[in-house]
Protein backbone atom coordinates (compact mmCIF):
# COMPACT_ATOMS: atom_id res chain seq x y z
CA UNK A 1 0.00 0.00 0.00
CA UNK A 2 3.14 2.26 0.50
CA UNK A 3 3.83 2.04 -3.13
CA UNK A 4 0.72 3.24 -4.12
CA UNK A 5 0.44 6.24 -1.56
CA UNK A 6 3.92 7.04 -3.13
CA UNK A 7 1.73 6.83 -6.99
CA UNK A 8 -1.09 8.49 -5.60
CA UNK A 9 1.03 11.81 -4.04
CA UNK A 10 3.36 12.02 -6.99
CA UNK A 11 0.42 11.27 -9.83
CA UNK A 12 -1.35 14.37 -8.09
CA UNK A 13 1.57 16.08 -8.04
CA UNK A 14 2.55 15.27 -11.67
CA UNK A 15 -1.51 16.65 -12.53
CA UNK A 16 -1.53 19.67 -10.69
CA UNK A 17 1.90 20.67 -12.20
CA UNK A 18 0.62 19.67 -15.90
CA UNK A 19 -2.71 21.63 -15.54
CA UNK A 20 -0.32 24.74 -14.25
CA UNK A 21 1.38 24.54 -17.44
CA UNK A 22 -1.52 23.98 -19.73
CA UNK A 23 -3.20 26.87 -18.50
CA UNK A 24 -0.70 29.07 -18.49
CA UNK A 25 0.55 28.25 -22.15
CA UNK A 26 -3.20 28.13 -22.76
CA UNK A 27 -2.79 31.68 -21.55
CA UNK A 28 -0.45 32.79 -24.32
CA UNK A 29 -2.41 31.56 -27.02
CA UNK A 30 -5.20 33.43 -25.95
CA UNK A 31 -2.85 36.75 -25.49
CA UNK A 32 -1.38 36.42 -28.86
CA UNK A 33 -5.19 36.07 -30.66
CA UNK A 34 -5.97 38.80 -28.54
CA UNK A 35 -8.76 37.58 -26.69
CA UNK A 36 -10.44 40.10 -24.36
CA UNK A 37 -8.93 39.35 -20.63
CA UNK A 38 -12.31 38.56 -19.32
CA UNK A 39 -12.69 35.80 -22.14
CA UNK A 40 -9.08 34.29 -20.67
CA UNK A 41 -9.86 34.86 -17.12
CA UNK A 42 -13.04 33.18 -17.50
CA UNK A 43 -12.67 30.06 -19.73
CA UNK A 44 -9.01 29.78 -18.87
CA UNK A 45 -7.27 30.48 -16.05
CA UNK A 46 -11.54 29.46 -14.32
CA UNK A 47 -12.16 26.16 -16.20
CA UNK A 48 -8.09 25.41 -15.89
CA UNK A 49 -8.01 25.51 -12.88
CA UNK A 50 -10.61 23.02 -12.95
CA UNK A 51 -9.30 20.22 -14.75
CA UNK A 52 -7.95 17.86 -12.60
CA UNK A 53 -11.89 17.45 -11.46
CA UNK A 54 -12.68 17.36 -15.26
CA UNK A 55 -10.11 14.73 -16.12
CA UNK A 56 -9.87 12.25 -13.20
CA UNK A 57 -13.36 12.66 -13.22
CA UNK A 58 -13.64 11.40 -17.15
CA UNK A 59 -11.15 8.65 -16.53
CA UNK A 60 -13.01 7.28 -13.39
CA UNK A 61 -15.90 7.11 -15.13
CA UNK A 62 -14.59 5.20 -17.47
CA UNK A 63 -13.29 2.78 -15.73
CA UNK A 64 -16.92 2.19 -13.45
CA UNK A 65 -15.45 4.04 -10.80
CA UNK A 66 -17.73 6.80 -11.18
CA UNK A 67 -18.59 7.23 -7.37
CA UNK A 68 -15.22 8.88 -7.29
CA UNK A 69 -16.18 11.83 -9.26
CA UNK A 70 -19.59 12.27 -7.24
CA UNK A 71 -17.08 12.34 -3.97
CA UNK A 72 -14.74 14.50 -5.89
CA UNK A 73 -17.29 17.36 -7.11
CA UNK A 74 -18.78 16.94 -3.16
CA UNK A 75 -15.57 17.24 -1.50
CA UNK A 76 -14.44 19.79 -3.91
CA UNK A 77 -16.76 22.28 -3.85
CA UNK A 78 -16.94 22.06 0.47
CA UNK A 79 -12.90 22.41 0.60
CA UNK A 80 -13.43 25.66 -2.23
CA UNK A 81 -16.06 27.11 0.03
CA UNK A 82 -14.77 26.28 3.86
CA UNK A 83 -11.08 26.12 3.26
CA UNK A 84 -9.64 27.73 0.22
CA UNK A 85 -12.21 30.70 1.08
CA UNK A 86 -10.92 30.40 4.83
CA UNK A 87 -7.35 30.84 4.49
CA UNK A 88 -7.94 33.47 1.62
CA UNK A 89 -9.38 35.95 3.70
CA UNK A 90 -6.55 35.24 6.96
CA UNK A 91 -3.93 35.29 4.11
CA UNK A 92 -5.80 38.96 3.13
CA UNK A 93 -5.25 39.63 6.85
CA UNK A 94 -8.57 41.95 6.38
CA UNK A 95 -12.20 41.87 5.77
CA UNK A 96 -12.56 40.70 2.09
CA UNK A 97 -15.52 43.63 0.29
CA UNK A 98 -17.61 41.66 -1.92
CA UNK A 99 -19.69 45.05 -3.17
CA UNK A 100 -19.02 43.98 -7.14
CA UNK A 101 -22.68 43.37 -8.90
CA UNK A 102 -20.96 40.21 -10.28
CA UNK A 103 -20.62 38.84 -6.96
CA UNK A 104 -24.23 38.93 -5.99
CA UNK A 105 -24.98 37.10 -9.61
CA UNK A 106 -22.25 34.63 -8.77
CA UNK A 107 -23.64 33.89 -5.65
CA UNK A 108 -27.22 33.01 -6.72
CA UNK A 109 -25.85 30.73 -9.94
CA UNK A 110 -24.06 29.15 -6.74
CA UNK A 111 -26.88 28.26 -5.23
CA UNK A 112 -29.14 27.28 -7.90
CA UNK A 113 -25.97 25.07 -9.22
CA UNK A 114 -26.05 23.25 -6.21
CA UNK A 115 -29.95 22.70 -5.98
CA UNK A 116 -29.03 21.22 -9.23
CA UNK A 117 -26.45 19.21 -7.83
CA UNK A 118 -28.65 18.14 -5.21
CA UNK A 119 -31.94 17.13 -7.07
CA UNK A 120 -29.84 14.86 -9.63
CA UNK A 121 -27.78 13.48 -7.22
CA UNK A 122 -30.71 12.55 -4.86
CA UNK A 123 -31.45 9.29 -6.02
CA UNK A 124 -28.35 7.69 -5.79
CA UNK A 125 -27.49 7.92 -9.89
CA UNK A 126 -27.11 10.61 -12.48
CA UNK A 127 -27.76 10.08 -15.79
CA UNK A 128 -26.99 11.93 -18.74
CA UNK A 129 -29.84 13.42 -19.64
CA UNK A 130 -30.78 15.45 -15.79
CA UNK A 131 -27.06 16.02 -16.12
CA UNK A 132 -26.55 18.10 -19.40
CA UNK A 133 -29.69 20.44 -17.85
CA UNK A 134 -26.17 21.53 -15.96
CA UNK A 135 -24.52 22.02 -19.36
CA UNK A 136 -27.12 24.32 -20.44
CA UNK A 137 -27.10 25.99 -16.90
CA UNK A 138 -23.42 26.83 -17.04
CA UNK A 139 -23.99 28.30 -20.53
CA UNK A 140 -25.80 30.75 -19.41
CA UNK A 141 -23.67 31.61 -16.45
CA UNK A 142 -20.97 31.85 -19.08
CA UNK A 143 -22.68 34.12 -21.47
CA UNK A 144 -24.15 36.36 -18.64
CA UNK A 145 -20.07 37.00 -17.81
CA UNK A 146 -19.24 37.61 -21.08
CA UNK A 147 -21.96 39.92 -21.72
CA UNK A 148 -21.14 41.56 -18.33
CA UNK A 149 -17.25 41.65 -18.95
CA UNK A 150 -16.54 40.81 -15.56
CA UNK A 151 -13.65 38.01 -14.72
CA UNK A 152 -11.02 36.74 -12.41
CA UNK A 153 -7.99 37.65 -14.01
CA UNK A 154 -5.87 37.23 -11.05
CA UNK A 155 -2.32 36.76 -12.10
CA UNK A 156 -2.88 36.85 -16.19
CA UNK A 157 -0.28 38.74 -18.11
CA UNK A 158 -0.98 41.81 -20.31
CA UNK A 159 1.45 41.80 -22.34
CA UNK A 160 0.93 39.59 -25.91
CA UNK A 161 3.40 37.89 -27.62
CA UNK A 162 4.77 39.56 -30.71
CA UNK A 163 5.31 36.40 -32.53
CA UNK A 164 2.79 32.98 -32.34
CA UNK A 165 3.97 31.19 -29.36
CA UNK A 166 4.91 27.54 -31.07
CA UNK A 167 6.84 27.04 -27.72
CA UNK A 168 3.52 27.24 -25.83
CA UNK A 169 1.70 25.46 -28.09
CA UNK A 170 4.00 22.39 -27.63
CA UNK A 171 3.86 22.86 -23.75
CA UNK A 172 0.19 22.73 -24.04
CA UNK A 173 -0.01 19.16 -25.60
CA UNK A 174 2.70 17.88 -23.54
CA UNK A 175 0.60 19.39 -20.72
CA UNK A 176 -2.27 17.79 -21.65
CA UNK A 177 -0.84 14.10 -22.34
CA UNK A 178 0.45 15.06 -18.46
CA UNK A 179 -2.91 15.57 -17.52
CA UNK A 180 -4.22 12.66 -19.17
CA UNK A 181 -1.67 10.15 -17.27
CA UNK A 182 -1.19 12.27 -14.47
CA UNK A 183 -5.07 11.80 -13.59
CA UNK A 184 -4.96 7.97 -14.70
CA UNK A 185 -2.38 7.05 -12.47
CA UNK A 186 -4.19 9.04 -9.66
CA UNK A 187 -7.42 6.99 -9.52
CA UNK A 188 -5.87 3.92 -10.31
CA UNK A 189 -3.74 4.09 -7.21
CA UNK A 190 -6.82 5.56 -5.14
CA UNK A 191 -8.63 2.98 -5.91
CA UNK A 192 -5.65 0.45 -4.56
CA UNK A 193 -5.65 1.95 -1.38
CA UNK A 194 -9.07 2.12 -1.00
CA UNK A 195 -9.11 -1.64 -2.16
CA UNK A 196 -6.44 -1.82 1.05
CA UNK A 197 -8.03 0.07 3.76
CA UNK A 198 -10.83 -1.52 2.95
CA UNK A 199 -12.56 2.42 2.74
CA UNK A 200 -15.04 3.12 -0.26
CA UNK A 201 -12.88 4.80 -2.66
CA UNK A 202 -15.90 7.70 -2.79
CA UNK A 203 -14.91 8.73 0.63
CA UNK A 204 -10.83 9.03 -0.18
CA UNK A 205 -12.38 11.30 -3.04
CA UNK A 206 -13.73 13.06 -0.85
CA UNK A 207 -11.32 13.58 1.76
CA UNK A 208 -7.86 13.42 -0.21
CA UNK A 209 -8.25 13.70 -3.85
CA UNK A 210 -10.50 16.56 -3.77
CA UNK A 211 -8.16 18.62 -1.46
CA UNK A 212 -5.38 18.30 -3.31
CA UNK A 213 -7.49 19.19 -7.20
CA UNK A 214 -7.83 22.35 -5.09
CA UNK A 215 -4.67 23.48 -5.11
CA UNK A 216 -5.01 25.08 -8.14
CA UNK A 217 -7.80 26.98 -6.24
CA UNK A 218 -5.46 27.95 -3.43
CA UNK A 219 -2.70 29.30 -5.63
CA UNK A 220 -4.74 31.22 -7.98
CA UNK A 221 -6.18 33.11 -4.91
CA UNK A 222 -2.76 33.74 -3.38
CA UNK A 223 -2.10 34.68 -6.18
CA UNK A 224 -4.96 37.24 -6.39
CA UNK A 225 -4.18 38.39 -2.73
CA UNK A 226 -0.74 39.35 -3.29
CA UNK A 227 -1.60 41.93 -6.49
CA UNK A 228 -4.71 43.46 -4.18
CA UNK A 229 -7.19 41.54 -5.73
CA UNK A 230 -8.50 39.58 -2.91
CA UNK A 231 -12.14 39.89 -3.89
CA UNK A 232 -10.97 38.24 -7.58
CA UNK A 233 -9.72 35.20 -5.13
CA UNK A 234 -13.61 35.02 -4.35
CA UNK A 235 -14.87 35.23 -7.56
CA UNK A 236 -12.15 32.72 -8.24
CA UNK A 237 -13.95 30.03 -5.54
CA UNK A 238 -17.36 31.01 -6.87
CA UNK A 239 -16.98 30.04 -10.63
CA UNK A 240 -14.87 26.79 -9.92
CA UNK A 241 -17.81 25.77 -7.97
CA UNK A 242 -20.51 26.59 -10.26
CA UNK A 243 -18.14 24.65 -13.09
CA UNK A 244 -17.29 21.80 -10.81
CA UNK A 245 -20.99 21.66 -9.67
CA UNK A 246 -22.76 22.32 -13.48
CA UNK A 247 -20.44 21.37 -16.37
CA UNK A 248 -18.44 18.66 -14.95
CA UNK A 249 -21.39 15.98 -14.39
CA UNK A 250 -22.78 16.80 -17.74
CA UNK A 251 -19.86 15.97 -19.45
CA UNK A 252 -18.66 12.79 -17.62
CA UNK A 253 -21.94 11.65 -17.47
CA UNK A 254 -21.93 11.32 -21.76
CA UNK A 255 -19.70 8.54 -20.86
CA UNK A 256 -21.76 6.94 -18.19
CA UNK A 257 -23.79 6.82 -15.13
CA UNK A 258 -22.56 8.62 -12.19
CA UNK A 259 -22.91 6.76 -9.04
CA UNK A 260 -23.59 8.66 -5.65
CA UNK A 261 -23.42 6.08 -2.66
CA UNK A 262 -25.30 6.31 0.09
CA UNK A 263 -22.22 7.36 2.55
CA UNK A 264 -22.15 10.67 0.54
CA UNK A 265 -26.03 11.28 0.44
CA UNK A 266 -26.46 11.06 3.88
CA UNK A 267 -23.76 13.79 5.35
CA UNK A 268 -21.53 14.85 2.90
CA UNK A 269 -23.83 16.04 0.19
CA UNK A 270 -26.19 17.79 2.92
CA UNK A 271 -23.11 19.57 4.48
CA UNK A 272 -22.06 20.59 0.69
CA UNK A 273 -25.58 22.47 0.13
CA UNK A 274 -25.09 23.67 4.14
CA UNK A 275 -22.00 25.18 2.80
CA UNK A 276 -23.74 26.78 0.20
CA UNK A 277 -26.28 28.20 2.26
CA UNK A 278 -24.06 29.39 4.74
CA UNK A 279 -21.29 31.22 2.44
CA UNK A 280 -24.35 33.43 1.04
CA UNK A 281 -25.70 34.26 4.40
CA UNK A 282 -21.87 35.02 5.44
CA UNK A 283 -21.37 37.59 1.91
CA UNK A 284 -25.09 39.51 2.96
CA UNK A 285 -23.19 42.80 4.65
CA UNK A 286 -20.81 42.50 1.42
CA UNK A 287 -17.69 41.82 3.10
CA UNK A 288 -16.15 38.40 5.03
CA UNK A 289 -14.00 39.01 7.71
CA UNK A 290 -10.96 37.46 9.52
CA UNK A 291 -13.02 35.96 12.27
CA UNK A 292 -15.39 34.73 9.51
CA UNK A 293 -12.75 33.10 7.48
CA UNK A 294 -11.46 31.31 10.21
CA UNK A 295 -14.74 30.09 11.31
CA UNK A 296 -14.82 28.39 7.98
CA UNK A 297 -11.46 26.84 7.76
CA UNK A 298 -12.65 25.22 11.99
CA UNK A 299 -15.82 24.26 10.35
CA UNK A 300 -13.57 22.20 7.25
CA UNK A 301 -11.52 20.27 10.13
CA UNK A 302 -14.54 19.35 12.00
CA UNK A 303 -15.55 17.89 8.32
CA UNK A 304 -11.96 16.12 7.70
CA UNK A 305 -12.71 14.82 11.49
CA UNK A 306 -15.99 13.72 11.11
CA UNK A 307 -15.07 11.61 7.88
CA UNK A 308 -11.95 9.98 9.64
CA UNK A 309 -14.54 8.94 12.23
CA UNK A 310 -12.98 10.92 15.08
Amino acid sequence: MLIQIVIFVVALAGLLMAAKFFTDAAEKIGLYFKFPSFVIGIFIVGIGTSLPELVSGILSVNKNASEILSGNIIGANISNILLITGLAVALNRKSISLGSTYIYIDLHFLIGAIFFFYMIAYDGIIVWNEAFIGILMFLVYSVYLIRNNTTTDAGISETAPAQFPFKDLGLLLLAGVGIYFGADYTVASLEQIALALSIPPAIIALTLLSLGTTLPELAVNISAIKAGKAEMAMGNVLGSCIFNTLAIPGITSLIGNINVPANLLGFSLPVMAGCGLLFYLLTQDKKISVWEGLMLVLLYVLFMLKIAGF
